[in-house]
């Protein structure tokens, strides 16, 4: 986020798109309410009428998949009503006239034909954030897992830099983050592209520092993604490590991830419990839970926070530094004799530019928010502050192209996924307990009322919801939630794997799988009639 959590509420205009906020981030929405309460316009953009929507003063229920025919709209709105901060523009930004002409094109017309939003709402929406003395957009992964979901982002940033909604108190572009940590893993180096601190791997000098460092250089190119290494199992790759992850329920073409571990000479996984993807391993090795570990992590504003054992390890169980540690030793790989998290995190501050300011003892209190380059230096809620850390910030001209995969006579209807309130993720966790059970027993397809009576269907009743990947059965919910032609449900439930169908395609830039776009077929099925008594 370039924006701390508590600018939630300073905004004059929150534009949320591709964000079930109150559901995945519930604590974190209430900034948004905050801001509501105070008299924000909040703009929703999202396939369902989700609880945001309902708050909302304009809502835009655009087709799944559409959004960049949407922003595209809004960016010609901007420049031809003469929005466009035309001082913000010329100082601290790059391209700006190729990309102003280049949106020339898109009228809001032209975005209605595609998303299914009326074009006079686009401009609204557009006008409401480009007039807002502070306007801020946030979005989740309801932006990011497209085919195009970088072009996605950077239409958002078009937007902002349009409008120099920026660098200010109550603006910004806030991705909230889809999991605990994954802000800091990313710090961290868990990237394929980056080491620790989002250097690139492919730069010389980030190479000699690293190699420097760690006793043994690595090879000037990007490391493979998930979806790269899975493709190769059983071939280049023939053993893999699974960390903290149930990829078995989670990936998209569920059929294909099973296929790509079973072929594996050897598969590894470390975790609490034993997931779904732990019943395929060869070794799975316990790791520590949240109360039984130290550690650091970092949150979505990019705060920095100890973590602190509270309980003794269960059995076996080890922190997963201990366990990679150990690992990496008997491999004969230099560089892991640690001896706690805290040498970990003291290495991490001293080879990143955004940690060099920290280490274990600076954190005590969880007070920073990176970048923090130097000792004494007070953090950085607000990124972007008075210049870009490249410069200037650089307007992209970006294209509409539609899903991987769209509707057909064979497959008419959209499926799209999410997350529910009372369920999170894998439900690795939340699966174990008998409350949360309680509230979420098993996944519902949520279905239009008017679909439920087109397609046969019986509310609570079973259908069949099949894609070109495959077929699963589930319960079917009447709700005007989802709008005719879109149907949605979560991806939690193992006994549900809706990701058997998912998996049409990938963002040719990040590889992240398009996991709200899937054209579906749903078919009724007959009840199941007793033969007891």
């Amino acid at each position: 986020m370039s924006n701390p959590l508590v600018d939630m509420s300073k905004p004059d205009t929150i534009f949320c798109i591709g964000t079930n906020m109150t559901e995945c981030h519930p604590v974190a929405a209430t900034g948004i309410k905050k801001a509501v309460a105070r008299g924000a316009k909040l703009i929703v953009a999202d396939p369902r009428r989700i609880h945001l929507a309902e708050m909302a003063e304009l809502y835009l229920p655009l087709r799944v998949g559409t959004d960049v025919a949407l922003l595209l709209g809004m960016a010609h709105v901007i420049a031809r009503d003469g929005l466009v901060d035309e001082a913000f523009v010329a100082e601290r930004t790059r391209d700006a006239e190729e990309f102003l002409e280049h949106v020339e094109a898109f009228t809001p017309e032209w975005a209605e034909g595609i998303c299914g939003v009326p074009a006079a709402d686009i401009e609204t929406a557009a006008r409401w954030y480009a007039e807002a003395d502070k306007g801020a957009i946030y979005y989740t992964l309801g932006i990011t897992e497209h085919i195009c979901g970088v072009d996605n982002v950077q239409s958002l940033c078009n937007l902002a830099l349009m409008t120099g909604n920026i660098g200010r108190e109550g603006t910004g572009i806030n991705p909230m983050r889809g999991q605990n940590n994954i802000q800091g893993a990313g710090d961290a180096g868990a990237l394929p592209n980056n080491y620790t601190g989002f250097q690139p791997v492919t730069d010389p000098e980030n190479q000699a520092k690293f190699a420097k460092a760690y006793g043994h250089a690595v090879d000037l190119e990007k490391g493979m993604t998930k979806v790269t290494a899975l493709e190769l199992c059983g071939d280049a790759i023939r053993a893999m490590l699974i960390d903290g992850e149930n990829t078995v329920v989670t990936d998209p073409d569920r059929k294909h991830c099973e296929h790509a571990l079973r072929s594996l000479d050897h598969l590894v996984v470390i975790d609490i419990f034993l997931t779904e993807t732990g019943k395929l391993a060869d070794v799975v090795l316990p790791a520590t839970a949240w109360a039984e570990t130290d550690g650091v992590c970092t949150n979505t504003e990019r705060r920095v926070q100890r973590l602190r054992a509270a309980v003794p390890p269960q059995g076996e169980a080890r922190p997963d530094w201990w366990i990679v540690s150990e690992i990496a030793k008997r491999c004969g790989i230099p560089g892991f004799d640690y001896t706690s998290a805290q040498e970990v995190f003291d290495e991490l501050c001293s080879l990143s530019a955004t940690y060099n300011g920290l280490d274990w003892e600076t954190i005590d209190r969880g007070e920073y928010q990176w970048p923090v380059p130097f000792k004494g230096h007070p953090g950085t809620p607000i990124l972007h502050q008075g210049e870009f850390v490249n410069g200037r910030g650089l307007f992209k001209r970006i294209e509409y192209r539609d899903p991987a995969e769209t509707v057909s006579e064979e497959y008419p209807v959209w499926l799209t996924t999410g997350r529910r309130l009372q369920s999170y993720h894998s439900r690795t966790q939340t699966g174990r307990s008998s409350g949360i059970d309680y509230l979420l027993p098993a996944e519902t397809l949520e279905v239009h009322p008017d679909d439920v009576a087109a397609w046969g269907l019986v509310d609570g009743g079973r259908c069949r919801l099949s894609s070109p990947r495959g077929a699963v059965e589930i319960t079917v919910r009447a709700t005007r939630r989802s709008p005719r032609g879109t149907v949605f449900t979560s991806f939690s439930f193992d006994d549900t794997p809706v990701n058997f169908l998912t998996g049409s395609g990938y963002d040719p830039v990040t590889q992240t799988a398009e996991l709200k776009v899937c054209p579906v077929r749903v078919e009724p099925l007959p009840e199941r009639v007793s033969t007891s008594g």
